[in-house]
């Protein structure tokens, strides 16, 4: 177990230094100053600002856009349901008067045999 602690321990160190080596060479063999290059990353960072705000714009806007479709939809699901309920009370009025008038004719009949 100690062998691969150890292993582990070196595979690290070797890739810290790896780095650091690969680092210190960009350095040595860059092709431009260091203040055009702090320009450079200053010119590609707000670039790279810009280009997310309009990512995020473009989101919301859809989002927006989505949630406005939402709402009227929601708003033609409610009118419909309210025109169903109002025709379905209507139909359940109807049935309730032609079960009345059954009735009353059923009553009518009885007591005609009752006397």
């Amino acid at each position: 177990m100690d062998d691969r602690n150890n292993n582990a321990v070196v595979g690290a160190l070797m890739l810290v230094a790896g780095g650091i080596i690969g680092a210190g060479a960009a350095l040595l063999f860059a092709p431009q100053s260091g203040k055009r290059t702090r320009r450079d990353i200053v010119r590609y960072a707000k670039k790279a600002k810009h280009k997310a705000e309009g990512v995020v714009d473009d989101f919301s806007a859809q989002v927006s856009d989505m949630v406005e479709t939402v709402g009227d939809k929601a708003e033609e699901i409610l009118d419909k349901g309210s025109d169903m309920a109002y025709e379905a009370k209507k139909d359940l009025l109807k049935a309730i008067e032609k079960g009345q008038d059954r009735l009353e004719k059923q009553r009518s009949r009885l007591a005609k045999l009752i006397g």
